[in-house]
């Protein structure tokens, strides 16, 4: 029998222990057909040579010279593997994971079941949810153009109810953990490198809905998501707001970003609260004061 080949894709920034556990659990997978190829955004210390040593050639990897952030990090793993290996899926995740052993079998049967299907993903629990590893962080995303936010997870916070064991279309799929057919390129491009983090999983699944491929949720796939540890080494947590407004002008009618500037407030008054109960990192305040000057200066520009 023939398996198509899929390239796993992980991006790592000074997370060394979390992409060896990642690198672990994916040895226990039971899929035949794969490569594994570790980038390194400029880590501070000698994180590949690390992982050379203790997974030797179980991996392929790549030195990024600067920090490129996460869209343009995996775009040169992309063209890497797209020149080289030349294989049937990609598969892009997080180094902040751990996944099942059959959970590359469910993503590549669900992708193969229909060649209108140009996107999967898994179900994504939280890794720990008070001590709960059967919590759902993410069980597909979905678009709500009227939303108080335009994008949302599906589950989040949930525990495993028999609606999130279907498997189904849906908006978009978290950059997380996110396969998709290698041709795909060819009409979508690739992430656009214009987001450092965060928002590039929702514009690269609307861009191939747009070219008339289906994004599909595999429950029967599960990975655990360490949620939110990259975002905290970047001392990130609030979406950016230039980055935010940014995919709702590029993706969305005029219509749909004016109506979002304007609760804008409301959005601004629950990042606040949420600052204030949970983070209270003077570091993440920092970079979303300087995000939201940057916003609030592109607009500027863009009126004149």
């Amino acid at each position: 029998m023939e398996y198509p080949k899929v390239s796993i894709l992980i991006l790592n920034w000074n997370g060394l222990e979390d992409t060896a556990e990642l690198l672990e659990s994916l040895k226990r997978m039971t899929y035949p057909s794969y490569e594994v190829v570790v980038i390194d955004n400029a880590s501070d210390g000698n994180d590949i040579e690390v992982l050379e040593e203790g997974f030797g050639d179980y991996i392929q990897t790549i030195q990024n010279d600067t920090n490129r952030g996460v869209g343009e990090g995996f775009n040169i793993g992309i063209r890497h593997v797209q020149e080289n290996s030349k294989p049937d899926y990609i598969l892009i995740m997080n180094n902040d994971l751990a996944v099942a052993p059959n959970c590359l079998d469910e993503l590549v049967r669900a992708a193969e079941s229909d060649d209108r299907i140009g996107i999967v993903g898994p179900k994504i629990y939280y890794y720990d949810y008070d001590g709960r590893k059967d919590m759902i962080w993410s069980a597909g995303g979905r678009v709500r153009w009227w939303g108080l936010k335009i994008h949302t997870q599906i589950g989040e916070g949930d525990e495993d109810l028999p609606r999130y064991q279907t498997e189904s279309e849906v908006d978009w799929i978290s950059g997380c953990v996110l396969m998709f057919r290698s041709s795909l390129t060819e009409k979508v491009g690739l992430l656009n490198p214009w987001y450092f983090i965060g928002h590039e999983d929702v514009e690269f699944c609307l861009k191939a809905r747009k070219q008339g491929y289906s994004v599909v949720y595999v429950p029967a796939a599960m990975v655990w998501h360490k949620v939110g540890t990259s975002m905290k080494k970047a001392h990130i947590s609030f979406a950016d707001p230039s980055a935010y407004y940014y995919l709702i002008r590029s993706c969305f009618p005029l219509p749909v970003y004016i109506y979002h500037l304007s609760i804008m407030p409301v959005l601004l008054c629950r990042w606040a609260l949420l600052y204030l109960l949970r983070y209270r990192d003077v570091q993440m305040l920092r970079r979303f004061l300087f995000d939201f000057v940057r916003f609030v200066l592109r607009r500027g520009k863009e009126s004149l």
